[in-house]
């Protein structure tokens, strides 16, 4: 069997939630080094595989597919139907709507903050500009401290793809450094204790690397 490959750089959110799942699902893989510092997406050969010049990209026997959920979903799919991709319509339903949140409601607050705190000297951080970012991520992920009362998960009692991309954020969220900002995160107990279980799973040895970059 050819090797699945992926291409991206480990401190990114989106490479880590694929290489996550492909350990999870106990997938042989190559990472090939690409994006920020590594460059590569600029090149024509990474732009035929991905016109958007981002990371990641994987290539699968010959099928290339880029957008890091459509690959989560897809490598869930074709190696762990039933596990982490529910095999119940309504659950993978819900899995998906989580999955969406994600990129729709918490990415862009979060992305604005690992600009504006984690790749910005202390020195030269603005926090009036950065409140609002940090407004709006703490209440999503108030959003998921509800969706998590009572669950271990966040669809049914085991993990699936809906924790994922969810806890990658979260790994930032717990981890940015916000001395000298003046920001101060609400308490989310479940999230923590969530976050805290997930970031314990074998298969994310080597991921959610700290300090943030």
């Amino acid at each position: 069997m050819t090797m699945l490959k992926v291409w991206g750089r480990i401190n990114s959110v989106n490479v880590e939630k694929v290489i996550w799942t492909a350990q999870e699902l106990g997938l042989p893989f190559e990472r090939i080094e690409a994006g920020g510092a590594f460059g590569v997406v600029d090149t024509p050969e990474y732009r035929a595989m991905n016109p958007v010049g981002r990371v990641p990209v994987i290539d699968d026997d010959g099928f290339v597919l880029w957008e890091s959920n459509a690959i989560v979903r897809y490598l869930a799919t074709r190696h762990g139907l039933g596990a982490l991709m529910p095999a119940d319509l309504r659950a993978q339903a819900e899995a998906g709507r989580w999955m969406d949140f994600q990129l729709g409601t918490v990415a862009a607050p979060l992305s604005a903050l690992t600009w504006g705190i984690v790749r910005t000297a202390p020195e030269k951080r603005d926090p009036k500009a950065l409140a609002p970012a940090f407004a709006n991520l703490g209440a999503a992920l108030a959003i998921v401290e509800a969706g998590l009362a009572g669950r271990t998960h966040l669809v049914g009692e085991s993990l699936t793809v809906a924790d994922i991309p969810l806890a990658c954020c979260a790994h930032r969220w717990f981890n940015m450094p916000l001395e000298g900002t003046g920001l101060e995160r609400p308490d989310l107990p479940n999230l923590a204790a969530w976050y805290g279980r997930l970031k314990a799973r074998p298969a994310v040895a080597g991921l959610m690397p700290t300090p943030l970059t």
